[in-house]
């Protein structure tokens, strides 16, 4: 069975095209599936098209958010939602057409846990390619996984890799990081992309920079989430250096008989290596607490185990 979740956001003049055209690429398939729309809190007549749609087609599920709370929520919903052996996301613009989903269908038969789909001749403006190929090499240098579309809407999973994901935030555009760190395989696959017909773009330049965090929140996730010690302590441990050495040098100079008290330095170095002890025990404090969540891990998600023969 396959799973298609599609958040929306105000996407009432694109609805009725894509939902037609959804409907005939998934005949093709000529498999069973369901449609799950999630709608993001739209101030628009989104939700009543998607209302019309589930009194003629049973197939479909609607949540809907009482108020806007980001693409990452409406995609945990579906996820966990979804009940089909693949899961299927696709945004409701109709720049990635449904008909590309049979090409990611078709890739994911040689083993892979997550398709992303590549734009490869991207039809947007100038600002939001080079928003996003900036992102994108970032990525690459950051993580080391070989694709070269992160945030491509269009995007095929297997049920274990997609239920394994943990978003909020801004954390959807490191999808491809999230499943490779829990041990799932990663491909992709060039798909056509079209110009926007309907409405406008809610995602533009000033994107890089509003969730700049995220990559750093990314970062800590995919490097020190499992020994945050090491991150804290090697900061910690630089600020407590600092101190110690100015301590030292102020130390040598009051042996040489000079008058160190009225220095804004050794206020300066005292401050130093309290803030090193602060932050070093911050990371300690923050181990213990990843040391307590572990021990039920494998119970909690079962996902991270790739096969086991017991009943």
């Amino acid at each position: 069975m396959l799973s298609v979740v599609i958040p929306v956001f105000n996407e009432e003049e694109s609805l009725n095209s894509f939902y037609k055209e959804l409907v005939e690429a998934l005949a093709k398939l000529k498999i069973s599936y369901e449609i799950i729309f999630v709608d993001d809190g739209s101030k628009d007549k989104t939700l009543d098209i998607l209302k019309n749609f589930a009194n003629r087609d049973k197939s479909i599920k609607i949540f809907s958010f009482r108020k806007n709370r980001g693409k990452s929520d409406a995609l945990s919903v579906g996820f966990q939602k979804a009940r089909g052996d693949y899961i299927v996301t696709i945004d409701a613009d109709l720049q990635e057409r449904p008909e590309e989903i049979a090409k990611l269908l078709r890739k994911s038969k040689e083993g892979f846990d997550i398709v992303c789909a590549w734009r490869k001749n991207r039809k947007d403006g100038i600002s939001k390619n080079i928003s996003s190929a900036v992102f994108n090499r970032l990525a690459h240098i950051l993580w080391g996984i070989k694709i070269h579309d992160y945030n491509c809407g269009l995007k095929l999973y297997t049920k274990e890799a997609a239920k394994s994901i943990t978003l909020y935030g801004g954390l959807h555009r490191f999808i491809p990081v999230l499943v490779a760190q829990q041990g799932f395989s990663v491909s992709e696959i060039a798909i056509e992309h079209n110009k926007r017909r309907f409405g406008h773009s809610k995602f533009g330049f000033s994107k890089l920079f509003k969730d700049s965090p995220d990559i750093f929140t990314m970062l800590f996730l995919s490097r020190y989430s499992q020994r945050p010690l090491h991150f804290f302590g090697m900061i910690g441990g630089f600020f407590f250096l600092i101190g110690t050495l100015i301590l030292i040098y102020l130390s040598i100079l009051r042996f040489q008989g000079q008058t160190i008290g009225d220095r804004p330095l050794l206020l300066f170095g005292v401050l130093m290596v309290i803030t090193g002890f602060q932050i070093f025990f911050t990371g300690f404090l923050a181990d213990l607490m990843t040391n307590l969540n572990q021990k039920n891990r494998f119970v909690d998600n079962p996902s991270m185990i790739k096969y086991t023969n017991s009943k």
